[in-house]
C-alpha cells in the first residue's frame, strides 16, 4: 500500500536534515512554472525506462501538479519491489497554498 505523505510532514524532514528523495514527474514546462528546491525531476513517461537509476531501499516521495500522476508512480515503484515510496499528498498545488505561497500556481 502507497503511502501518503503531507507537505508539512515532507518540509519537517527537509529541516531537520532528513530528506527523502523527492521525485518530481511533472512535465520539463510544469517545472518552468514552479518546482521544489532539491526535487529530482524524472518525468512520468520516463519512469519505466530509469527505474535502474533509482535505489529501490531508498525512501522516496513522488510528487505532481495535485497527487494524481504522483499516486500512479508510486503505486509502479511499489509493484517493482520499491517498500519506502510515498505520494505527496496535493502535490505543488498544496505545497504552494501551505508552504511555500512565492509559488506560482497553474
Amino acid at each position: 500500500m502507497v503511502h501518503e505523505i503531507s507537505v508539512e510532514q515532507l518540509k519537517a524532514r527537509m529541516d531537520a536534515g532528513e530528506p527523502p528523495l523527492l521525485i518530481d514527474v511533472r512535465e520539463a514546462w510544469e517545472l518552468e512554472i514552479s518546482q521544489i528546491p532539491g526535487a529530482v525531476h524524472l518525468p512520468m513517461n520516463q519512469i519505466p525506462e530509469r527505474l535502474a537509476e533509482l535505489d529501490p531501499g531508498r525512501e522516496t516521495v513522488i510528487m505532481c501538479h495535485a497527487g494524481g500522476r504522483s499516486l500512479r508512480v508510486a503505486h509502479f515503484l511499489e509493484s517493482r519491489g520499491f517498500r519506502s515510496v510515498a505520494n505527496l499528498t496535493g502535490g505543488i498545488l498544496a505545497w504552494g497554498d501551505r508552504i511555500d505561497p512565492s509559488l506560482r500556481p497553474y
